[in-house]
């Protein structure tokens, strides 16, 4: 058995076509599967998240902080991420992205200084920090912010 011929247990799927209250002979007639009086028995049934009166849990519970519409979420890459990539080669957010070093660029990609280089690399991606500009430049490479 695996998940390609997964299928629900014999008898245990229902057809959601089924039409309630219409006679004892349907053998769902009279209160049509509601029961008995009280309010789930009858239409207009209470919003989500109201009970009864009570005061509801989102409004118990306290408001904390908030989201900031205009932050971006920047992904970090430290320079020994660069040393997948042959000498000479130039390193794009594609070609990251490739390299399975970005999974999801979100609103750019910035290298920092973290870890050794040891080639010569041209890398055009959105940010750099001063100290993986200082590496990748020391080794002759050139950083395009794009």
């Amino acid at each position: 058995m695996d998940l390609s011929n997964l299928q629900p247990a014999e008898g245990s799927k229902h057809s959601d076509n089924f039409r309630r209250g219409r006679g004892h002979g349907s053998g769902n007639g009279k209160t049509a599967g509601k029961g008995h009086k009280g309010q789930k028995a009858r239409s207009g049934a209470a919003r989500p998240g109201f009970e009864g009166g009570q005061m509801p849990l989102y409004r118990r519970i306290p408001k904390r902080g908030f989201t900031n519409r205009n932050s971006k979420t920047i992904v970090g890459i430290n320079v020994e991420a660069l040393e997948k990539f042959e000498n000479e080669a130039v390193v794009t957010v594609e070609s990251l992205m490739e390299a399975g070093i970005v999974k999801n660029p979100r609103d750019g990609v910035k290298i920092l200084g973290n870890g050794e280089l040891t080639k010569k690399l041209t890398v055009k991606v959105d940010a750099f920090s001063a100290g993986a500009k200082a590496k990748i430049e020391a080794l002759g490479g050139t950083c395009e912010v794009i």
